[in-house]
């Protein structure tokens, strides 16, 4: 079985889908709120002051104040659509590989080829500092940048940036072989006394699942070290790592075995 949720692009388009929704209700009681002060400002005459002492002091007061907090309200509700609109937006456009998705490995060996190539283009650029802009046209760099980057004083691709690049390239085979050697591993089920750890495959989590509710002091160490409650599989889990797995166990062993 491929690691990862096969339910992962039906999660990602239900999440953007939710922050969208909120920011439309958001958009829509902040324009209901807006309308609702243009409408309580209506029956106020245009630059009529309080009338201080006169009967009609308090509620002119009162209607300010109701004024004052729709404005709030709407200003409130507009910032949250902004926030959720955002939200929708960061989901729709991140780029980043999630270990839930199903073609991580695929989407990982794209990314090693375009640094690896990067990586030779840079070295390739360097040694033709060296040579002079003969070499930086042999490249397919235009006459004009080929004499700019010929005339520095120092090489285009400092080592800081090779350095990077490089260590990017050694992240990504890591996350690699990682998701190869999860890959390969079938549902685990270490029992406990008092529970049960159990390595989902089919949902790509490390759950551990009490047979009662764990004391407080329990619960503060799960938090602390990633776990997070899931009311619907009944269960403390995190995503399905090797991290997440070692962790699991030597909780067990720590702290939950009596």
């Amino acid at each position: 079985m491929s690691v990862g949720r096969q339910d992962y692009e039906e999660r990602k388009e239900s999440k953007i889908e939710t922050y969208k929704a909120r920011a439309r209700k958001s958009a829509i009681l902040a324009n209901q709120e807006s309308d609702n002060a243009r409408n309580m400002g209506s029956v106020i005459p245009f630059g009529q002051p309080i009338l201080v002492g006169h009967h009609s002091e308090g509620s002119h007061r009162a209607l300010l104040k109701r004024i004052d907090s729709a404005h709030r309200r709407a200003s409130e509700a507009y910032d949250k659509a902004g926030y959720y609109e955002g939200k929708a937006a960061a989901a729709e456009n991140n780029q980043s590989i999630s270990g839930d998705d199903p073609e991580a490995l695929e989407r990982y060996q794209k990314k090693l080829v375009e640094l690896e190539k990067t990586q030779e283009y840079m070295k390739a650029i360097n040694k033709a500092w060296k040579q002079g802009k003969a070499a930086f046209v042999a490249l397919g760099l235009s006459e004009a940048e080929s004499e700019r980057l010929a005339n520095e004083k120092t090489k285009p691709c400092p080592t800081w940036m090779l350095g990077n690049n490089s260590a990017e390239i050694r992240r990504v085979k890591e996350k690699m072989e990682t998701i190869k050697k999860l890959d390969s591993m079938e549902t685990e089920n270490v029992k406990f006394n008092g529970g049960q750890m159990l390595v989902n495959v089919e949902i790509n989590r490390v759950q551990i699942i009490f047979d009662d509710i764990p004391a407080p002091e329990k619960r503060a160490l799960l938090k602390s070290h990633g776990f997070k409650w899931s009311p619907s599989e009944k269960a403390w889990q995190r995503q399905r790592t090797l991290n997440a797995i070692n962790t699991a166990n030597y909780l067990i062993q720590e702290h939950f075995t009596n």
